[in-house]
């Protein structure tokens, strides 16, 4: 159960801040204006304090963790937001980044 917890606090994260940095990129970058780039700021903003609730308690396990997330995250953002096609590669390297993502998080630890 602290997998399933932990894996949707992580699908939480990555939608405020992959979302929130793309709001920000469209009000800004795209000129969609100033409330586009405030409704980013707000969910980066939510986007800290929801690793706050990982079962983990070291940061840098939980935000190391999360790297492998916002880079598959991304690669979906840039799919369903932007039309992006990525390549083998990309999703390759996702893949990857997943693996590793949890290994760092979830392998079992003695002690």
């Amino acid at each position: 159960m602290l997998i399933l917890r932990s894996a949707a606090l992580f699908v939480l994260a990555a939608i405020l801040e992959i979302g929130g940095a793309w709001l920000v990129w469209q009000g800004v970058r795209e000129h969609r204006g100033w409330m586009w780039a405030a409704g980013g700021v707000l969910a980066l903003g939510a986007y800290g304090f929801v690793a706050t609730f990982q079962p983990d308690a070291h940061f840098g396990r939980v935000l190391a963790a999360y790297g492998g997330i916002f880079v598959a995250g991304s690669i979906l953002w840039g799919v369903v937001a932007d039309g992006y096609r990525p390549d083998r590669w990309d999703i390759t390297g996702a893949l990857v980044c997943l693996a590793g993502m949890a290994v760092i998080m979830w392998a079992p630890r003695g002690g």
